[in-house]
């Protein structure tokens, strides 16, 4: 990786979390009063076209902080870990030469993993390989590729839902890809040499309780099917973007395609939406709790979290 041990002199922020737990209206009240630029560490938002379904901030939220790594990549590109990696210390850079203060926010922890502790160089895949698996997916159906996935990476296969599409075909595309299992390049991960070494960074997360986290999922599930999801994702397939490709298949999208194809109907696709929804926000906090360097604070206390970064910025300064 071109930027690797890159050393970062400056302050840099993260804000972590579940999705739903509310994190962009944090992350803009902490921008506003530190004077930042956010960095969105969200493997979806960087996609176009792709607005209501992944929960971006809005144009207005846009305006009032200046958002790096947001509708950069078309739905039918691939996104990883080690290009979002260089983007972000490209940003970090740009951020910090005009004085300003990056904060990094969203919920991918391998995005984090990769930035702060390495990233094994071996996980390089291919496009022909992607469109392979795709056309199986449509040929054979997600049971014969999740039994397959059990076969070759059991331990992956036993985090991974066997209607996650997405990261079942990623856990296949790794395997084929490199001869290693993506439970063993994790661990590998481990050992891999940082991306950059950050000097003042700063890592805090947000919680609450379960069921308030189910509740704020509902709603903004129950919000988002109801806005005009549907025009986004009819939008999408018009453009040639197709039910298969991996941005497609993600949380919401896939739901959507099935309602519009005629294999769910709302309330079906609806319920499905919210259940899957939680099990990927346990996923992310199982991953978050087992970083031991970042902060939490509950959600109903955003000024102990302001009060956490000002003591941070004046020893760091």
């Amino acid at each position: 990786m071109t930027a690797a041990a890159m050393p970062i002199a400056t302050p840099v922020l993260v804000l972590v979390g579940p999705t739903a737990i509310g994190k962009t209206a944090l992350s803009l009240a902490i921008g506003e009063r530190f004077d930042c630029e956010i960095i969105s560490m969200d493997s979806m938002q960087v996609y176009r076209f792709m607005d209501i379904g992944t929960a971006k901030a809005s144009r207005e939220e846009r305006q009032r902080i200046v958002h790096h790594l947001i509708d950069i990549v078309d739905p039918d590109e691939q996104y990883d870990a080690a290009r979002f990696v260089d983007d972000t210390l490209t940003a970090i850079t740009a951020i910090s030469a005009r004085g300003k203060i990056p904060l990094i926010t969203g919920g991918t922890g391998l995005y984090l993993s990769a930035l702060v502790n390495g990233l094994f160089d071996e996980l390089k895949t291919s496009a022909e390989l992607r469109q392979h698996l795709a056309q199986r997916l449509r040929a054979e159906g997600r049971g014969e590729l999740y039994l397959e996935l059990t076969t070759v990476d059991p331990e992956s296969a036993r985090r991974i839902h066997p209607n996650d599409t997405q990261r079942l075909l990623r856990g296949l595309e790794i395997f084929h890809a490199t001869g290693i299992p993506w439970s063993e390049h994790l661990r590998r991960q481990a050992n891999a040499s940082p991306a950059a070494t950050f000097s003042h960074l700063l890592q805090l997360g947000l919680t609450c309780e379960r069921d308030t986290l189910y509740e704020r999922i509902r709603l903004r599930t129950q919000a988002m099917m109801q806005d005009a999801f549907e025009e986004e994702v009819a939008a999408l397939l018009a453009r040639g973007y197709g039910p298969e490709l991996p941005s497609m298949q993600a949380i919401g999208y896939r739901h959507m395609c099935g309602c519009i194809q005629g294999l769910w109907d709302r309330e079906t696709a609806t319920a499905a939406l919210i259940q899957d929804t939680r099990r990927y926000a346990k996923r992310q906090l199982t991953w978050f709790k087992h970083q031991h360097r970042i902060h939490w604070h509950h959600i109903r206390q955003p000024d102990k979290v302001l009060a956490d970064i000002a003591d941070f910025l004046h020893t760091a300064r």
